[in-house]
């Protein structure tokens, strides 16, 4: 059976369309490819002030983002030892561990001590670690409650430092966490200069 000139170029224009697809295909999974450049931040990611960060516990995916900040160190506040990938991270782009183990505990348990927030907040201060960033596991509680902290040297009224400290909590937020915000007294700290804002910086 003969095949008609019709139906000759029905074939043809099949096989180009076939080629075609398979060339679009190709180009969907180059720019997947590409889209693996995009710079991912940490869970709760936020600026705080000035060369401060604050966020959730960083993954491998994302160092990249981390890079663009040029950090100089790390303030961590869980007990768990640091995982092998993030302090090879660390080692070579020259950022330093600051490790302070606060236990995470759910109310009413809740014990925050108060010396590990106090040496967390004289890394903190030092400007020769910034930029820096702060974190535990979700940056709700203990990274919450450092950054609370921060925020009464720096003169926040309570209301205010209780919104911040809320819109990272959401749901979650602890009233033990803000009663201990509250009851921190800055006075140990008067030797260390306190930056009012970014923008005095």
């Amino acid at each position: 059976m003969q095949v008609s000139e019709v139906e000759q170029l029905q074939l043809q224009l099949q096989v180009q369309d076939t080629s075609m697809d398979k060339n679009i295909e190709v180009q969907d999974e180059n720019k997947v490819e590409e889209d693996d450049d995009f710079f991912i931040p940490p869970l709760n990611f936020a600026m705080v002030d000035n060369g401060i960060f604050r966020s959730g516990f960083p993954e491998p995916v994302n160092f990249s983002f981390l890079q663009t900040l040029f950090l100089r160190s790390i303030i961590y506040l869980c007990p768990e030892p640091y995982p092998e990938v993030n302090l090879e991270f660390l080692k070579s782009n020259g950022i330093k561990l600051y490790h302070f183990g606060i236990e995470s505990h759910k109310e009413p348990f809740v014990n925050i001590p108060e010396d590990t927030i106090c040496e967390a907040l004289r890394a903190l201060l030092d400007i020769r670690n910034h930029p820096v960033i702060i974190h535990c596991k979700r940056g709700k509680h203990r990274t919450g409650c450092l950054v609370g902290c921060y925020r009464k040297m720096q003169k926040w009224c309570l209301s205010s430092v209780f919104d911040e400290y809320q819109r990272f909590a959401a749901s979650k937020a602890r009233v033990s966490d803000q009663i201990f915000v509250e009851l921190f007294d800055i006075s140990s700290m008067n030797h260390f200069p306190i930056p009012f804002s970014c923008l005095k910086r």
